[in-house]
């Protein structure tokens, strides 16, 4: 088994150690230490502008902490990785309504399954240059299929619906089979519809062993299989601990500094 497999085959998903983050000249991130395990379902959350966002993207290696003594980040196992070999072990689904990972001027004209293909190659669209497989094909029709998306495999990305678009970001985020999925404000632009169709899929995903890491700020977004809640404020983890102690009015009125009321409707939860 190559090295990076065994690495990737850890326990630990992420291990972070007196982690600050600037972003420009603001230090947006604060002694940050965590540990996720590889397969654990967590939800990250709290309100606009605490650091969510950026963690998660310290998380995948877009942005690098401050260097000094004591500070460590390890992703399954490891402080230094090639960055597209990473991103063979774990998916990554942004926000915004294409999902924040398909730019390029020929996005809107490529098709459904070419856009998942593209996610191989970390590429918008599938450049004569870039050499597909036939593995490639068959693995972006089973990522497909796993968010019951094989209807919009012909169909231009230009004319899909915002909730369309999310399915084909997370078949493209699935093709590495990756063990950990990373999902950022995922049910932001979506309708109500749209919404619950996605937070079925992803229960999906939960039950077949996929570990998801959740940022968001809508108590909706978490899913029942979500055990494991981290409350963020100022840059800073305040809280982190099982769901039960964490989703309480109380705990949520204090992070969000108003009053919040929780609703609960058989397995799920929502505020106001």
């Amino acid at each position: 088994m190559p090295k990076a497999e065994r690495d990737a085959n850890t326990t630990e998903f992420l291990e972070m150690r007196q982690v600050n983050v600037a972003r420009g000249d603001h230090v947006v991130l604060h002694n940050v230490n965590l540990t996720i395990r590889t397969g654990e379902h967590v939800a990250i959350l709290g309100p606009n502008g605490c650091g969510k966002s950026t963690l998660i993207l310290t998380m995948t290696c877009q942005i690098y902490p401050i260097v000094k003594a004591g500070m460590h980040v390890r992703i399954f196992g490891r402080e230094r990785w090639d960055l597209t070999e990473l991103r063979r072990h774990f998916g990554v689904v942004s926000a915004g309504p294409m999902g924040g990972d398909l730019p390029g001027e020929r996005t809107a004209v490529t098709t459904g399954i070419d856009a998942v293909i593209a996610g191989f190659f970390s590429a918008s669209s599938l450049w004569p240059n870039l050499h597909v497989t036939g593995e490639m094909r068959a693995r972006a029709r089973e990522a497909l299929e796993r968010m019951e998306a094989t209807r919009l495999a012909e169909q231009m990305v230009g004319t899909m619906s915002a909730g369309e678009k999310r399915r084909i970001m997370i078949a493209r985020a699935l093709v590495h089979r990756p063990k950990q999925l990373l999902l950022d404000e995922p049910s932001n632009a979506l309708d109500m519809a749209a919404q619950r169709e996605l937070r079925e899929t992803l229960r999906g995903l939960a039950r077949e062993g996929t570990g998801l890491v959740m940022v968001t700020h809508h108590l909706g977004d978490i899913l029942p299989e979500i055990e494991r809640i981290i409350l963020m404020r100022d840059g800073r983890i305040v809280a982190d601990g099982p769901r039960e102690e964490l989703l309480t009015e109380a705990r949520l009125s204090e992070l969000f500094r108003t009053p919040v009321r929780i609703g609960r409707d058989a397995e799920w939860l929502h505020s106001w």
